[in-house]
C-alpha cells in the first residue's frame, strides 16, 4: 500500500484530495490540526505517532523529525541496501509528502512579536519536503494545493506520478524553501542591522511573466519583494488598458521615486527611466501643463506620475496626446470617463504615495552584483552659499525644485529650471559641459532669469561660463572640485549666486 504524509498549514483543497487518495488505495499518516481537519471530515487517517513510536513534544517542535519518517522518504527503492535496511529497522515506505510550511512570511509582515515570529520558523516541514524533493526519482512532494489536481490526473490515469511531475514538483521546493530561508535570513539581519552579510540571499515572489524584456529578443518577468513599499509600481492597480510591458514597468518605477520627492502639486514626465519634464504648481493642471511644455515632443509617447488625483480639467489635457501610462495615486470618475475611451492607456493606480527612507539597489554586472543604500538624502546641514551674491527667495525655490529633479537624472545631468518647472535638461552625458550646452539648447529663450542644478561638480569653469552667457542667474550643485575657486570666481563675474550642497547624486 501507498503511503502519503500530509501536514499542511494551508488546508485549501486538501480534505478533497486526501479522499480521492484514499480512493486510490493509499493510506493517509498526518499530524496535528491536518489530522483533525481529515479525521473530522470521516478520512481514515493514521496520526504520526502511530508510525513513529514517539509523541509530539516540545509543543510541536519535534514531531516529523524521525527516522521513520525520513528513513521512509528518503531510502532509494531500487537500492537493495536501502531496501534491506528498512526491513531490519521495520520502517515503512513513504511515497508522498504533502506539507506547506509555517507561515512566517505573514507573520513578519503582519508585525507580531519577536517570539511569535520564532515559533513560525518552520524546521520540520522543510526538512520533510527537501528529503522529498532530494529523493524525487521515487517520491512525489506537493507544497501547492494548486498541483493536486495534476497530480489525480496522474494517479487515476497511471496509478503513479511520472518522473517529469516529479522533477517539476521538486523544482518547486527548492524555490519555495530557498524563498523562506531568504525571508528568515533577512528578519535576521534586519535585527541586528546588518545591511551587507556575508552572505546575501534576496527573496523574491513572481507577479507576472512579461511579453518580453528591453528588447522584443529578451525573456523578461517581473517579481515582487515580500512586503513592497506603500505607493510602489509592485502594489499598482491597473485600472485600465494593456498589461504593463517590461520598460512600462522600469519607467513607471523611476517617475513614481521622482515624484515622491515634491511635496507640492507635482508632475512627472519619464521617457526611457529619465525625466522630460517635471513641474510643480499650485494644482495638478499647473503642475502637468509645466511638465509639458519642457519638451513637447519628448513626452509624446512617455510615462506620466503626479502625486495628486487627476480630476477631469488634468484628464482633458493628458488626454490631448498619447501616453503609454498615466500613474496616480487616484483618479476621480470624471477623469476615468474621459481616459478610459483610450483603449491601450495603461492608467496605474498607487493609493498613499509612501517615500521610503530605507531599501537596498542592487545592479548586475558579470560574476555578481552591486549592492547600496538607496539615495535618500536631498540636502545636508551644511549646504551654503560660496559667491558674493545669494540666491534672491525666488531663486532659492526654484534650485531646490532643480536639486530635487536632477537626482533622478542619469549622469553626467544637469537641470534648468524656471518657477517650478524644468525647462531644460541635460542628462547621461560623458562630459558635464556637454549636459550643459545640451539643456541651454532645449531651455532655448526661456534660459534668462533661470537656475541650474547639476548632480556633480563642474570641473572646470567652462560651465559656469556658458551659463553666465546664457542668462542663468543661479546655480546648486556639490561642490568639491579642486578647481572650485575658479568655478566660484567665474559665478562672481557673471552675478550668478551659486549654492554648494556637500552632496553629490550621481546616478549611472
Amino acid at each position: 500500500m501507498k503511503r502519503a504524509l500530509i501536514s499542511v498549514f494551508d488546508k485549501r483543497g486538501v480534505v478533497d484530495f486526501a479522499k480521492e487518495l484514499v480512493a486510490l488505495g493509499w493510506q493517509i499518516i498526518s499530524t496535528g490540526g491536518t489530522f483533525a481537519e481529515l479525521q473530522k471530515a470521516g478520512i481514515d487517517v493514521v496520526e504520526i505517532e502511530r508510525v513513529t513510536g514517539f509523541p509530539e513534544i516540545l509543543n510541536g517542535r519535534v514531531k516529523t523529525l524521525n527516522p521513520y519518517i525520513h528513513g521512509g522518504i528518503l531510502y532509494k527503492r531500487d537500492d537493495n541496501e536501502h531496501i534491506k535496511t528498512l526491513e531490519d529497522m521495520n520502517i515503512s515506505s513513504i511515497d508522498m509528502v504533502v506539507n506547506n510550511l509555517y507561515p512566517f512570511e505573514e507573520t513578519m509582515l503582519k508585525g507580531k512579536g519577536h517570539d511569535e515570529i520564532i515559533e513560525n520558523i518552520d524546521i520540520g516541514g522543510p526538512s520533510m519536503i527537501r528529503a522529498a524533493a532530494k529523493n524525487y526519482k521515487h517520491v512525489t512532494v506537493i507544497i501547492d494545493p494548486k498541483d493536486y489536481s495534476k497530480v489525480l490526473s496522474e494517479l487515476k490515469e497511471n496509478k503513479d506520478t511520472s518522473l517529469e511531475t516529479r522533477l517539476y514538483l521538486a523544482r518547486k521546493v527548492f524555490n519555495y524553501t530557498a524563498y523562506y530561508d531568504a525571508l528568515i535570513s533577512k528578519y535576521f539581519n534586519e535585527l541586528e542591522e546588518v545591511e551587507f552579510p556575508d552572505y546575501l540571499t534576496l527573496g523574491y515572489r513572481l507577479k507576472d511573466n512579461l511579453r518580453y524584456g528591453e528588447n522584443p529578443h529578451q525573456r523578461a518577468a517581473f517579481y515582487v519583494s515580500p512586503n513592497p513599499a506603500e505607493g510602489s509600481i509592485a502594489l499598482g492597480k491597473k485600472l485600465h488598458g494593456k498589461e504593463l510591458s517590461f520598460n512600462n514597468i522600469n519607467d513607471g518605477n523611476a517617475a513614481i521615486d521622482m515624484v515622491k520627492e515634491f511635496d507640492e502639486p507635482t508632475v512627472v514626465a519619464v521617457k526611457h527611466a529619465n525625466p522630460c519634464g517635471i513641474g510643480s504648481g499650485n494644482n495638478l493642471l499647473e503642475a502637468y501643463l509645466k511638465a509639458y511644455e519642457c519638451d513637447q515632443e519628448s513626452i509624446y509617447g512617455g510615462i506620466i506620475a503626479t502625486n495628486r488625483e487627476v480630476d477631469e480639467d488634468v484628464a482633458k489635457e493628458m488626454a490631448k496626446i498619447f501616453l503609454e501610462v498615466i500613474i496616480s495615486p487616484s483618479f476621480t470618475e470624471e477623469a476615468l470617463a474621459i481616459l478610459t475611451k483610450k483603449k491601450n492607456l495603461r492608467l496605474i493606480e498607487l493609493g498613499n504615495l509612501k517615500k521610503e527612507d530605507k531599501d537596498l539597489e542592487v545592479k548586475n554586472i558579470s560574476g555578481g552584483i552591486l549592492v547600496q543604500d538607496k539615495d535618500v538624502i536631498n540636502f545636508l546641514d551644511d549646504m551654503k552659499v560660496v559667491t558674493k551674491r545669494k540666491p534672491t527667495e525666488k531663486e532659492m525655490e526654484d534650485l531646490i525644485f532643480a536639486w530635487k529633479a536632477v537626482k533622478h537624472l542619469k549622469s553626467n545631468g544637469v537641470v534648468i529650471a524656471k518657477d517650478k518647472g524644468t525647462i531644460g535638461i541635460g542628462g547621461g552625458e560623458v562630459n558635464r559641459f556637454w549636459a550643459v550646452q545640451n539643456a541651454i539648447e532645449r531651455a532655448k529663450e526661456k534660459v534668462k532669469g533661470s537656475v541650474i542644478a547639476s548632480d556633480g561638480f563642474f570641473p572646470f569653469k567652462d560651465s559656469a561660463e556658458l551659463l553666465g552667457q546664457a542668462g542663468v542667474t543661479a546655480i546648486i550643485q556639490p561642490g568639491g572640485s579642486i578647481r572650485d575657486e575658479e568655478v566660484i570666481e567665474e559665478a562672481n563675474k557673471h552675478n550668478i549666486a551659486m549654492v554648494f550642497t556637500g552632496i553629490r547624486h550621481f546616478k549611472h
